[in-house]
């Protein structure tokens, strides 16, 4: 029986407009589902809070048995998840399978946050017991994007059920199954009683209910800077707590002694990896002056010999762009950049939904694709001439997610590393990595640090309470 029937998915009483989940790949109908409306957030958060009171209160072994269940269950019917994913999201086969990996580990780890130490004793200037222990915030709120739908919901949602907490989800309607509607069904039938875990797909309107609802005091969100500075703003007001996933312009910095034998399938996945549609994306590439111009050129031959298309029904290394609003907002930004002088080295054209790889010399700071996120295939290459100016450049811009150094000397790797503030460093690697042991998060305009994987988990989805207990009551002097 597969865990996705569209006679028996839909959340229930939803109130929204039909909605077609499309392949972007062939622009089919995969599903019909019903949307969200914005009452439906009130409702749907006051059942959340009614069931987490009791959730709270079930032994930690018995949370911790439903994370490891459903972790057991991404794997089981993984032919099918993987297939919603490669539709519904335009991702390569390979791509899905990362994903699931991600989903079944993320619920693995969850699974041993719930039975962490909740807290710790404190010493007391009076004769009492003085402890701090870690309480679950109630109802958390989690809105997630299309890109990597399924590890950008689980990431939050696994960790916030595991320590006692109840979720509403919002997924991208563009990929409701796969970053929703499946994490549902899993959880379902993973066996975690009812309203703990609400899947509301919709838009804008629905996620700002959400953020406003006063049941729901954490909101964990990720998404755009410029949709991510609203929800912060909106947080604020209603005095939220908001963790914030951002967006990115991440750099790759080769150094003189880097391996270009080495570095070049390297580079080429950080840019064009899931059509470059990736927070962590490598947005720049900062290149040694003296290995610029072959650099330049092998890379361009990379993205030539890279295979675009329907990733359901063909081998290929790109799928899809998401919809035509964000492929005319990547192909923008390259004209954009080749009328302000850069020079197309490979790329920028497309099929339909399906851009080619696309590599960019000659940028500067005035060059949009490479000033700006993307959110594409597309690799700007700018050269430098010494360390100094290479941590200038690196640093430069409103983010700061990730970044990546390629050098055969790590000791001054990491060196350079100290002088340019991102969240995430890897040493002779690109910037697009994740694992669910690790924190994960940006500084500035990506975000407001990291907030995943072990003790970011806790410090997201628990309050701290002090707690002290008298043997007898307490004197005053009146």
């Amino acid at each position: 029986m597969p865990l996705l029937d569209p006679k028996t998915w839909q959340p229930r009483h939803l109130s929204g407009p039909e909605y077609a989940v499309t392949e972007p790949a062939t622009g089919d109908t995969l599903a019909t589902v019903t949307l969200a409306s914005a009452e439906d957030v009130g409702t749907a958060a006051e059942a959340a809070r009614t069931a987490q009171t009791e959730w709270a209160r079930v032994p930690h072994f018995v949370r911790a048995g439903v994370l490891r269940k459903a972790g057991d269950l991404f794997a089981a019917h993984a032919d099918e998840l993987r297939e919603w994913l490669v539709r519904e999201s335009g991702s390569i086969p390979g791509k899905a399978e990362f994903e699931l990996h991600v989903a079944a580990q993320e619920c693995y780890e969850a699974a041993a946050l719930a039975s962490r130490p909740a807290g710790q004793i404190l010493p007391s200037e009076a004769p009492r017991l003085s402890y701090t222990r870690r309480i679950p915030v109630g109802v958390v709120g989690v809105i997630s994007p299309f890109n990597a739908p399924l590890i950008l919901s689980i990431r939050s949602v696994a960790p916030a059920l595991a320590l006692g907490n109840a979720v509403v989800l919002k997924p991208d309607p563009r990929t409701a199954v796969c970053g929703g509607l499946s994490l549902a069904a899993v959880f379902a039938e993973a066996g975690l009683p009812e309203n703990l875990l609400h899947v509301l797909p919709g838009g804008p309107d629905v996620g700002q209910a959400l953020v406003a609802d006063p049941k729901v005091p954490v909101i964990s969100f990720t998404g755009s800077t410029a949709a991510g500075r609203a929800v912060g703003e909106a947080g604020g007001r209603h005095l939220k707590r908001v963790h914030l996933e951002l967006g990115g312009n991440s750099a790759m910095v080769v150094l003189e002694d880097a391996d270009l034998d080495a570095v070049i399938s390297t580079a080429a996945w950080g840019s064009f990896f899931h059509q470059g549609q990736i927070c962590m994306t490598t947005g720049r590439h900062l290149v040694h002056q003296s290995l610029y111009e072959e650099y330049v050129e092998r890379l361009a031959a990379k993205a030539d010999s890279l295979a675009v298309g329907d990733p359901h029904r063909e081998q290929v290394h790109l799928g899809p762009i998401i919809d035509d609003n964000q492929l005319a907002k990547v192909h923008g930004l390259v004209e954009a950049s080749t009328s302000r002088g850069a020079k197309l080295a490979a790329g920028g054209t497309h099929d339909r939904l399906f851009y080619r790889p696309t590599v960019l010399a000659g940028v500067d700071d005035q060059s949009p694709a490479y000033a700006e996120e993307v959110f594409g295939p597309v690799a700007p290459v700018r050269s430098f001439a010494t360390a100094d100016e290479a941590a200038a450049l690196a640093s430069a811009g409103e983010y700061g997610l990730s970044l990546g150094i390629v050098t055969r000397d790590t000791a001054r790797g990491l060196d350079l590393a100290e002088r340019i503030p991102t969240g995430i460093v890897h040493i002779n690697d690109q910037t697009v990595n994740d694992e669910a042991v690790a924190p994960f998060g940006g500084i500035a305009a990506s975000g407001t640090g990291a907030r995943f994987g072990g003790e970011a988990n806790l410090e997201a989805f628990t309050d701290v309470r002090w707690t002290t207990v008298r043997g007898d009551v307490a004197p005053y002097p009146f």
